[in-house]
């Protein structure tokens, strides 16, 4: 009897184990990004630029996964309830984290509570891009100019109901004066693509490499909001010049995991993002896409979670914008 107690203790103290070692060694297989996007958005090429990096520092595989829909919930929902092991992590935004608790009523989630913050990477201010052959204006005030005239006859569109995009269309509606209708896309890309092809005259997007590369709309920036008319250069403005003081509705980008985590992998996972933010050739490639890194550790991020949670909500209320 005294000999079978003695092999259980041991068998038990092997299973305890098991898991610090198994969490010591990660990753030991490939990593998967989940994104709330389609393909082509800017998500979907800030994953691509963060994952070539992270693979080197990783050493495994990092798998971009694409789930669009919901202003990104439905990538939410599926990594809060994925396996907290590190295998799973999420390329949130600003909608997934904080814009979708006033929007949704059943969001199905608690970012604050559903959720290990890894890290902030950073934010990008929306433009405002039009089609030249669709509405002539150089500038904020000849656009606001031409919807007055036009009312109701202008369409924007976004990545989908509810992203900082939409809202930001939604809130120069509000701060303007102005009538435009909201066509909500399955990702920025698809939004952006309409406008090349002159489909929908305007859309609220963050930087793309689609709009540099078509030639056919040059966005004219502004702090929180952009016009585009032509296709080149861009122009730089405060927003409290432009005469619309409350309008700001810039995206912004963090990096979570399924609650839950082990610490040392949570370590591992930050370790290598704030590597790869820090990396010239990866600081490079986000500046261009319009990327103000941030690079923030993970208690950082909690708060930042925690204090745009009302901000937008804020935001969701003036701009009256609705999920049907």
């Amino acid at each position: 009897m005294k000999r079978w107690k003695v092999l259980t203790a041991g068998f038990v103290t092997l299973i305890f184990a098991m898991p610090l070692a198994s969490a010591a060694e990660f990753p030991t297989k490939p990593v998967t990004l989940v994104l709330g996007f389609a393909p082509g958005g800017p998500s979907d090429v800030m994953a691509r630029i963060l994952t070539k990096r992270m693979e080197e520092l990783l050493k495994q595989p990092v798998v971009i996964e694409n789930r669009a829909g919901a202003g990104g919930g439905i990538a939410a929902n599926a990594v809060a309830r994925a396996a907290p092991d590190g295998y799973t992590i999420l390329l949130a935004t600003g909608s997934s984290l904080a814009i979708n608790v006033s929007l949704y009523k059943n969001l199905g989630y608690d970012p604050e509570k559903d959720f290990e913050p890894i890290s902030l990477v950073g934010t990008q201010t929306n433009l405002l891009y039009t089609h030249p052959g669709s509405v002539p204006a150089k500038t904020l005030a000849e656009f606001v100019s031409y919807v007055k005239a036009n009312p109701g006859k202008l369409t924007f569109g976004s990545g989908g109901i509810g992203t900082p995009a939409h809202l930001a269309g939604e809130l120069l509606k509000v701060e303007a004066g102005i009538e435009m209708t909201h066509a909500p896309f399955r990702g920025t890309g698809q939004a952006l693509q309409s406008v090349i092809g002159g489909h929908v005259p305007v859309a609220f997007n963050p930087p793309s490499p689609a709009a540099a590369a078509s030639g056919k709309r040059r966005p004219s920036r502004h702090r929180g909001h952009h016009v585009a008319a032509h296709a080149g250069a861009a122009q730089r403005a405060d927003h409290r010049e432009s005469g619309y003081p409350g309008f700001d509705a810039a995206t912004w980008h963090a990096i979570v995991a399924p609650p839950g985590l082990p610490k040392d992998v949570a370590v591992t996972l930050h370790k290598a993002i704030h590597e790869t933010l820090g990396d010239a050739a990866t600081k490079k490639a986000l500046t261009d896409l319009g990327v103000d890194i941030v690079n923030s550790s993970p208690d950082q991020l909690r708060a930042y979670i925690k204090s745009e949670i009302p901000k937008w909500e804020k935001v969701v209320k003036a701009s009256g914008a609705k999920v049907e």
